[in-house]
């Protein structure tokens, strides 16, 4: 909370993530668009606790249809990287609304 500030500053979660560097970074001509890695800029401590929590989930995966299906389609580091940005949006969702944190809600929309 003390490196995000205000969660009113940012417009959405995609916002907040592409803030900390886990949305990737676009290049691209002529209505071709490439994707390249996680662009690494903002806070790299906060950015690193997101991560190692995200490997840590993947590790544990054992019910989420979500990760399994993504390591099936991506290696593993991209999965990592991904669900690294999921969890920067909930973050972001849970201190701009000022709710607790409601796994079934969230679930639903994945």
């Amino acid at each position: 909370v003390a490196t995000m500030g205000d969660p009113a500053s940012f417009k959405n979660g995609r916002e907040f993530a592409a803030w900390l560097g886990l949305v990737p970074r676009q290049t691209g001509t002529g209505g071709r668009i490439q994707q390249l890695g996680i662009s690494k800029r903002g806070d790299a401590y906060l950015r690193t606790l997101l991560m190692h929590g995200a490997r840590s989930l993947v590790n544990r995966n054992k019910q989420s249809v979500w990760i399994t299906g993504l390591l099936a389609r991506r290696p593993y580091s991209v999965a990592v990287a991904a669900v690294a940005n999921k969890l920067a949006r909930i973050l972001w969702s849970v201190l701009a609304t000022g709710r607790p944190y409601e796994p079934a809600t969230l679930s639903a929309a994945v």
